[in-house]
């Protein structure tokens, strides 16, 4: 199978515009605020141009970049550009070393301990003064929290984490009209897919991060219910150890060890490759993020349109012994544009960053992506015309904020040094290595340890 190579990239000054979804031109217009400064800035992301090929909020980032730093030619917008993957460990890297760049995606599970070691501003003030502030989704602020205090400006855009894209023919010929709901029907349908030597579910967790994001917070919320977890954000009694959370594991080990529903190599491959097990028809379903179904559903719309025409959307099937919502799927903005509390001995500077900030997240982005994508920023827009939409893309914009209800993302809350145990032993759980039981003990042991 062929992998989908994320190079690493460094940019700087203009980004090269890039062509939305629907073939509309990708150019955009941020506010022409007349800013003092006129030296460098730094930013540090992971739109990379391979980032955003069909990801809307990678596209809509990439473009309004573009449209500031033409806006501000006198700023020299340097930029740092990372593959996912190796963002998420440079940036733990330059905070450990009180080295963040100016401006950088702060991610919500680092929020509490970075804002208590002094390596991201409190904006609070400015977000609450900022022009946009009335159109703001409030929701979306929750990660970047501690107290009452704000700490960065969410971006990209708002989309599920986990939701199964399927290909219609190919369940009907298993002799489901659509997904099965319960997941002793998939079992069942994967008898089928097997005697195709077809994987049923394709799926990856390769970067140990997949079974948490994509899989996990919302399996676990058809368990818990929404207010064990909000125990855990708040601190107010909830355990990974209480017996709810282990039914969850329980389940997901079960799943991944003692079925032929998955892809054998689930554990050594990336969402990005399980991505294209399913492009190819390798897989009769996959499941990932909202990034992995712009990404395929862009493939498919050039590559093969009868496949493209098939793609089906459906929630996590719920286990015979959860009794919680069975509609859930956990959907946020894992990110925030944050600003090292350095900037400020510039006050110039700082309202430079600001203003970048403001921009990335405001109405230019949200209207580009609403419009090219049918996907949501932070800054509320007008209701979108759908119509203009071919089915398949006002399919998932209504499974993503119609049809579904919501629930948290794990790990744009609580801390890193809680997920990476966690991760860790998911992963060694999902290998048949590792008991449930031991894995919430050692995820409430971090959790003790780390997050007070």
């Amino acid at each position: 199978m062929k992998k989908k190579v994320m190079a690493i990239a460094l940019a700087a000054a203009t980004v090269v515009s890039m062509v939305g979804a629907t073939g509309v031109s990708a150019a955009t217009e941020v506010a022409k605020n007349d800013l003092a400064y006129k030296g460098e800035l730094e930013i540090m992301h992971y739109s990379t141009s391979e980032e955003s090929e069909g990801n809307g909020g990678s596209d809509g980032f990439r473009t309004t970049l573009a449209a500031w730093q033409e806006a501000h030619p006198d700023i020299t917008l340097n930029e740092n550009v990372l593959a996912n993957a190796e963002y998420k460990t440079q940036i733990a890297t330059l905070a450990a070393a009180d080295n963040l760049p100016d401006v950088f995606l702060l991610q919500g599970m680092n929020t509490k301990a970075w804002a208590e070691q002094g390596l991201v501003m409190d904006l609070t003030d400015t977000i609450k003064a900022s022009p946009y502030y009335d159109k703001y989704d409030q929701d979306y602020f929750t990660p970047f929290k501690v107290g009452d205090k704000l700490y960065g400006y969410p971006v990209l855009t708002g989309g599920t984490c986990t939701v199964v894209i399927y290909d219609k023919a190919m369940w009907k010929e298993a002799g489901y009209d659509t997904f099965p709901s319960t997941w002793e029907d998939v079992e069942k349908a994967s008898e089928y897919f097997q005697e195709q030597g077809i994987d049923t579910v394709a799926f990856g967790n390769g970067g140990k991060w997949q079974a948490n994001s994509d899989f996990l917070s919302t399996l676990g919320d058809r368990y818990t219910g929404k207010d064990w977890f909000q125990g855990l954000i708040d601190n107010s009694g909830s355990k990974f150890t209480d017996e709810a959370f282990v039914k969850a594991l329980t389940e997901t080990q079960h799943l991944f060890t003692e079925t032929k529903i998955f892809n054998e190599d689930f554990n050594s491959v990336t969402n990005e490759d399980a991505r294209e097990y399913y492009i190819s028809g390798d897989a009769a379903a996959f499941i990932g993020g909202n990034w992995d179904e712009s990404y395929i559903a862009a493939t498919l719309k050039e590559s093969d349109e009868e496949k493209y025409n098939n793609i089906g959307f459906a929630v996590l099937p719920q286990p015979a012994d959860a009794t919680e919502d069975p509609d859930s799927q956990n959907i946020g903005l894992g990110y925030a544009v944050a600003i090292n509390p350095k900037v400020a001995d510039d006050a110039d500077k700082l309202a430079a960053a600001i203003d970048l900030a403001q921009e990335l997240t405001g109405p230019a982005f949200s209207s580009y992506v609403a419009e090219n994508y049918a996907l949501s920023g932070l800054t509320k827009t007008d209701d979108v015309d759908l119509s203009k939409f071919d089915q398949i893309t006002q399919d998932f914009y209504n499974y993503s904020y119609v049809d579904t209800t919501k629930c948290e993302i794990y790990d744009s809350y609580i801390n890193s040094a809680v997920w990476d145990v966690l991760n860790t032993d998911l992963q060694t759980m999902m290998n048949g290595d590792m008991t449930p039981e031991d894995v919430a003990a050692n995820a409430q042991k971090a959790y003790e340890e780390n997050y007070k």
